[in-house]
This record gives C-alpha cells, structure tokens and sequence, in this order.
C-alpha cells in the first residue's frame, strides 16, 4: 500500500476528532484539584486510585479534560516537549484576577498581542503558574 492511500484512509473515517485531555502529575493532588474546580470551575467527571496511584479526569467542557495524577515528586521537573497549558476564555481580566485571589503567581499580566500570522490574529493573553508551578495561560480572542 502507497503511503498516499493511508492517509486518505485516516481522512476519510476521521478518526481523530480533537484533543480530548492533557495530563500531568502533580506532588500536591488535593491542592491541584480543588485549585481546577473551585477557581476555575472545571467538574470532576470520573476518578479511580487511592493514595499515590490516584488520579481524576476534570471536565473543562466542550470536551477539553484535564486529567490529574498523584505521586508527582517535590523535584524540579524536566523541561519536555509542552511548554504550557492554554486556556480559553471570553475575559482574560477577570480570569487572571481570579487566580490572583486564589493565590497564584502572575507570571505575565494580561496584554494584548497581534499574532503575526496571515491574517493577523489580535489575541488577550495572561499566564500564572498553578498550584504544582504548571505554567497556565488564559487566551482570549480579541
């Protein structure tokens, strides 16, 4: 078979449809979680483990999961492949002030910025680091 029918295949039945989550492993699992559904209003969908070998599938909506692993170490984590997690939002104001109440670190305040792209793409951006030193971003249209 030509490489050529594989992936007209792979676009015919569609077989990815999207994202469905991004996972990470944290040291502080409670803190994590209740930091995703009291502050940013994410839904616990399912969860399964006790202790270290815990973890929670987090409802974003349309969809978006977050999925939260214990067992994470206090260690510096190593640089890999995802920079950070980007989160859509309507108001990145209002978004940052509320991990701003919440306690976390505004690494970047929120500023606009033009996507040099073709067309130019106007966004909102902001970024705080979560409750395990993740990288966050809020992303807003303009």
């Amino acid at each position: 078979m030509g490489g050529g029918l594989i992936l007209q295949n792979f676009e015919e039945k569609k077989l990815v449809k999207g994202f469905h989550h991004v996972a990470m492993r944290v040291k502080d699992f409670d803190a994590t979680v209740k930091f995703y559904t009291e502050v940013l209003g994410f839904k616990k969908s399912i969860s399964w483990g006790e202790g270290d070998e815990r973890a929670i599938m987090l409802d974003a909506g349309n969809g978006n999961h977050l999925e939260i692993f214990a067992g994470g170490s206090g260690e510096a984590k190593p640089e890999g492949a995802f920079l950070h997690l980007a989160l859509s939002t309507d108001n990145c104001d209002e978004a940052i002030e509320k991990v701003r109440k919440a306690g976390m670190e505004i690494t970047i305040e929120p500023n606009d910025v033009v996507i040099n792209s073709n067309p130019p793409t106007p966004i909102r951006i902001a970024f705080f680091k979560g409750p395990d030193g993740e990288i966050v971003e809020f992303f807003q249209y303009r």
